[in-house]
């Protein structure tokens, strides 16, 4: 199982749509993944410890060295599929590269 953290502003909105799209998507594509959407000021090291992915919807400077992969997913909100593709793609790297 590949654990994915998401997080927005207030943890209910965007980072719960990427959350949707990823396991919606990436579970169609054979991939048993599990994401998380949380409030960006509430992630710290340790919570991070517990993921294998970050998928962030804007860069964010959390304060601290980011020690997993760390991938933009913020075009999924568009919910244009050319635009969200090639974070699907970049998501399916990742997790092989972990696997």
């Amino acid at each position: 199982m590949i654990r994915i953290l998401a997080a927005c502003g207030a943890g209910v909105n965007s980072s719960h749509q990427i959350k949707s799209a990823l396991e919606g998507e990436l579970g169609k594509r054979g991939y048993q993944v599990s994401c998380d959407a949380v409030m960006i000021k509430d992630i710290n090291e340790e919570m991070l410890s517990h993921y294998d992915i970050f998928a962030q919807i804007a860069n964010t400077d959390l304060g601290f060295n980011v020690n997993i992969p760390v991938i933009d997913a913020g075009a999924i909100l568009y919910r244009i599929p050319a635009m969200a593709e090639p974070v699907y793609q970049e998501m399916e790297s990742v997790i092989q590269s972990i696997q």
